[in-house]
C-alpha cells in the first residue's frame, strides 16, 4: 500500500464537507486503510459494526432488482454510506449534515486507488 493511496483518502476526508472518517476492509471487516478527523466515530470502525455490511448486502440482492451496490445508513449523529467494492468495503461515516450525495459522486474516481489495496488482499 503506497502513501499515495493514503493521501488521496485523506485529500477526500477535507473535501467532503462533513465527512468524519473513511475506512477500507475486507468483506470480513478486516481494517486495510483508515484515515480519520477525530476518533468520535470509533464504534463504527470496529469490525463488528464493518463486517455486518456483508451479510446486509448480500440479503439486499435477493431482492430481486440486481446487485446492491451501497448502503446508506442515517442516524441521529452520523451517517453511514457504505460501498461494495468486492473484495473491498468502503465505509464514510460522516456527521447528520454530510453531504451524501457527494460521497456517492466520487464513487468512480476511488475506484483506480482501490486497485492497488485489491491486488494485495486477492494475493494473500
Amino acid at each position: 500500500m503506497t502513501d499515495d493511496v493514503k493521501k488521496y483518502f485523506t485529500g477526500l476526508l477535507h473535501k467532503v464537507s462533513g465527512l468524519h472518517c473513511i475506512a477500507i476492509t475486507d468483506r470480513d471487516g478486516v481494517p486495510l486503510l483508515s484515515v480519520t478527523l477525530d476518533r468520535t466515530t470509533a464504534l463504527a470502525l470496529k469490525p463488528t459494526f464493518l463486517s455486518t455490511f456483508t451479510n446486509a448486502t448480500d440479503q439486499a440482492s435477493k431482492l430481486g432488482l440486481g446487485k446492491n451496490r451501497n448502503i446508506i445508513c442515517m442516524y441521529s449523529n452520523y451517517q453511514i454510506v457504505q460501498m461494495n467494492k468486492l473484495p473491498l468495503i468502503v465505509t464514510f461515516v460522516g456527521n447528520q449534515n454530510c453531504n451524501v450525495g457527494h460521497i456517492l459522486a466520487i464513487e468512480n474516481q476511488i475506484d483506480a486507488y482501490l486497485e492497488d489495496i485489491k491486488l494485495a488482499v486477492t494475493e494473500s
